[in-house]
């Protein structure tokens, strides 16, 4: 099974936060650690090597279809419909991307870069080029390509081997992006950059920058963006004192498919194993979390209070990280929000394999030596152990 799912679904009201809600319908026992909530849409199931896959929600709920490509579910398991991951990358055309999630995943993954060069064929005898960009794994263009079949504008470039970068440099189409993100707002502190890069795309777009007041104006800009001013722009403008940077002081995640976006880009889904000790079971702890700097820790506080589970660690001196490791919170939380809201990417073979380590875990396949084997060769093959053909 592959492809699409054929039917996305059709919700013709909607009366509840759906987060709070859950995922209306019967619930069904798959045993004692598992469980699936079955929706009426508008589809149907199909059953094909005792693998039953059942259409559902793929998108915040609304009247309308969303095609969003997902995984392809592990055997037994009575959960959700997803397609396979493979044939998403090769039909990226059909792919719409959700504005929220596209946000999300700039906010984990997206650079609003302000490059200022000396040149000796302007006036002013500096060079500005504001630029948008989105880089990622060469494995990854589809969702590049998704990205940019959405917005319109921009262009895709190969940056070294294995790497690809989105860039959208054009004044007017950069407007596109401005609007976009005007309308669905970045909520981590990379709102910062993007509301300084905002600024002086306006002092561009009024052609200020060719007075010397302007060029200072975009410079103290520049210095509050992303690392600041380079060496050489040091020493070009020592008496530069670089704009308040603006913070977001009030975070709140307004629509799944924001965090669906975000933990595309920046989560993990990964196992550890604790070798057993002789005449005992092995220890299996299945470990979702996402990193930050110690400066989003506030977003991380607020992914954990929206998705009801997990908690906040000190990762190092600038960075926390949010985990969820209690078995209950991700077969009964997390699994089943990333099924109705996709990861997207290379990332989403890692969520497959999550999720069918849960249902082996489950089904106390670990207590085996040959379900022990096949959970250690899964684990092989997730994260950077994991091999793609071309």
């Amino acid at each position: 099974m592959s492809g699409w799912s054929n039917y996305s679904g059709i919700v013709t009201s909607q009366e509840m936060i759906e987060r709070k809600m859950g995922n209306r319908g019967s619930k069904s026992n798959i045993n004692e650690n598992m469980f699936v909530k079955e929706q009426r849409v508008d589809g149907n199931c199909i059953i094909s090597r005792n693998i039953m896959l059942r259409y559902t929600l793929t998108g915040f709920e609304r009247s309308y279809r969303n095609r969003i490509p997902t995984t392809l579910l592990a055997n037994n398991i009575k959960f959700y419909s997803t397609s396979s991951i493979n044939d998403s990358r090769e039909n990226n055309t059909n792919l719409i991307i959700d504005p929220n999630f596209l946000t999300g995943f700039t906010d984990g993954e997206g650079s609003f870069v302000l490059s200022i060069t000396k040149s000796d064929n302007v006036k002013s005898g500096w060079v500005i080029k504001p630029r948008f960009s989105i880089g990622l794994h060469k494995k990854d263009r589809f969702i590049l390509e998704a990205i940019k079949n959405y917005l319109g504008v921009g262009e895709i470039y190969t940056q070294g081997i294995d790497s690809i970068q989105y860039r959208v440099f054009s004044i007017k189409d950069l407007q596109l992006v401005i609007d976009h993100f005007d309308k669905y707002p970045l909520i981590s502190q990379k709102f910062g950059d993007y509301s300084l890069f905002k600024q002086a795309y306006l002092l561009l777009i009024n052609k200020e920058h060719l007075t010397p007041e302007g060029l200072l104006k975009i410079i103290a800009i520049r210095a509050s963006i992303n690392n600041g001013l380079s060496e050489s722009l040091k020493e070009a403008f020592p008496d530069i004192i670089p704009v308040m940077r603006p913070e977001r002081n009030i975070i709140s995640i307004n629509n799944p498919q924001w965090l669906a976006g975000f933990t595309s880009g920046e989560g993990s889904f990964g196992v550890k194993i604790r070798k057993a000790k002789e005449n005992s079971k092995a220890v299996i702890e299945l470990i979702f979390q996402i990193n930050q700097h110690v400066r989003d820790k506030e977003l991380m506080a607020c992914i954990a209070e929206y998705l009801e589970c997990g908690k906040i660690y000190k990762h190092s001196l600038n960075a926390v990280v949010y985990k969820v490791s209690k078995t209950s919170d991700l077969t009964e939380k997390v699994i089943p929000f990333f099924i109705k809201y996709p990861i997207l990417g290379i990332k989403a073979l890692d969520f497959k394999d999550f999720y069918y380590l849960a249902e082996l875990i489950s089904n106390k396949a670990h207590h085996t030596e040959e379900g022990l084997k096949k959970i250690f060769s899964i684990k092989a093959n997730m994260n950077t152990g994991r091999i793609l053909e071309n």
